[in-house]
């Protein structure tokens, strides 16, 4: 899970994307604690799909969205992409390291 606190030092605004349906995602939001907006792409997945984090599992091909961090500027550029590994925790410093630079560079 993201450190909000360390993100908010740099004036960095948290939102996350879901493909979930809004009453699934807020049950999903509330349960984490999620000290930033969960955003719903359900039912269409555009915005997923727009940042090519759509991925597809199982025989049937379900649509899924890829587990993935992007760090986007005020000028709403993407300055960074990473995905994560399934099962995995991405870790914090990799991208507060990335946020500062971005912010220094402003």
């Amino acid at each position: 899970m993201v450190d909000h606190s360390q993100f908010e030092k740099l004036d960095v605004q948290i939102l996350a994307i879901s493909g979930m349906n809004t009453f699934s995602q807020k049950m999903f939001a509330a349960s984490l604690k999620l000290p930033y907006p969960l955003l719903s792409d359900y039912p269409d997945l555009k915005m997923i799909q727009h940042y090519d984090l759509l991925t597809h599992i199982g025989d049937a091909r379900q649509p899924v969205a890829r587990g993935s961090y992007l760090l986007i500027d005020k000028q709403g550029i993407i300055r960074g992409k990473w995905l994560k590994p399934p099962g995995e925790v991405f870790p914090n410093d990799i991208l507060l390291k990335a946020a500062r630079e971005i912010a220094e560079s402003l």
